[in-house]
């Protein structure tokens, strides 16, 4: 069964860290560039981070560039979002996403989705 599964979000102060991690239980995404995009109510998914499947190239927005760090764990299976000096604009539902084609900044180049993990950041 597919599946992805996001987990690591949750309430942290202004300057703190969180690592989000997106688990492809069926070990069928391997191959495919992921991404993580973000979402708050009432304006559109904003892409964050990928990578690509086979070299691991790595794409950022301009936000978070410098601040968070996007990287797979093969062995877990894993796509991983390091944010580091986290600010209150981060808050956000963070979700991951498997890249079918086209440009890796639009959530329109992703068909299948995760459901999503939470992240508050306190002033």
């Amino acid at each position: 069964q597919v599946q992805l599964v996001e987990s690591g979000g949750g309430l942290v102060q202004a300057g703190g860290s969180l690592r989000l991690s997106c688990v492809d239980s069926g070990r069928t995404f391997s191959s495919h560039a992921m991404g993580w995009f973000r979402q708050v109510p009432g304006k559109e998914r904003e892409f964050v981070a990928a990578i690509t499947g086979s070299s691991g190239t790595t794409y950022y927005s301009d936000s978070v560039k410098g601040r968070f760090t996007i990287f797979r764990d093969t062995a877990k299976n894993t796509v991983n979002l390091q944010m580091n000096s986290l600010k209150p604009e981060d808050t956000a539902v963070y979700y991951c996403a498997v890249h079918s084609r086209g440009s890796y900044y639009s959530p329109e180049s992703y068909f299948y989705w995760g459901q999503g993990t939470q992240v508050t950041v306190s002033s």
